[in-house]
């Protein structure tokens, strides 16, 4: 089978497994829609590897930061159904923290061509969602606050570094920011609901998607070094 097969049938992989998951969350299936999120990133590993240019691997830190943002994204979704109910939460942040701190290392050496210097009215816009949010969430957090500010901080980060990449990585960035925002509101606005579960696992699915597929566009034209 030639590469681009293995690449369409992986990627197909991952558009099932992503189409189940949203199914069986949204008809309370747990069994199912707990193993085909732990299979999730994974899969999305597959479809990284199986997408890198041919020769010579361009760009190695966007690609290693990459994969080490999956490998804690995959912690993730796994460690809130392994640890203590009330230890749940806390360990769904501190993976995606790492996870996000892993892409904005990948990123960071495309700030140039971010909207940070290239259109920074947008930047503000980032920034007031970040702060609407800690604020509709401040009631209810409690002494979760702090980690939900560092989190949500650090998230919007990555999302704007992401427009430096392309547009896919940028548009990913925005998606993941609405994903763990519908986490937040649930959480600690008391929207937690069937639909929001629906809603937050299929962005989630999208915005890792659309954020490989933009590092590997970019890998496949670097135009530049990442250090």
């Amino acid at each position: 089978m030639s590469s681009r097969s293995n690449s369409r049938a992986t990627l197909a992989a991952y558009g099932l497994l992503a189409v189940t998951n949203v199914v069986a969350v949204g008809s309370t299936h747990e069994t199912l829609s707990n193993l085909t999120q732990w299979l999730l990133m994974p899969t999305l590993v597959v479809v990284l590897l199986t997408l890198a240019p041919r020769g010579r691997r361009p760009l190695p830190r966007l690609r290693t930061a990459t994969l080490v943002a999956l490998g804690f994204s995959w912690l993730g979704d796994l460690l809130p159904d392994l640890v203590p109910q009330s230890a749940s939460f806390l360990a769904m942040v501190g993976a995606f923290l790492l996870a996000q701190l892993a892409f904005i290392v990948g990123f960071l050496p495309f700030r140039r061509q971010s909207i940070l210097t290239r259109r920074r009215g947008l930047v503000a816009a980032y920034a007031v969602a970040f702060v609407g949010l800690v604020l509709a969430c401040a009631g209810g957090a409690g002494s979760l606050l702090v980690p939900v500010i560092v989190y949500g901080a650090t998230l919007t980060v990555m999302a704007v570094l992401a427009t430096g990449v392309n547009t896919l990585t940028g548009i990913g960035g925005a998606v993941f920011m609405l994903s763990d925002s519908l986490i937040a509101l649930g959480a600690f606005r008391g929207w937690e609901s069937r639909p929001l579960s629906v809603a937050v696992m299929a962005t989630y699915a999208v915005a890792e998607l659309l954020l490989v597929l933009g590092v590997q566009q970019r890998r496949r034209s670097p135009g530049s070094l990442d250090g």
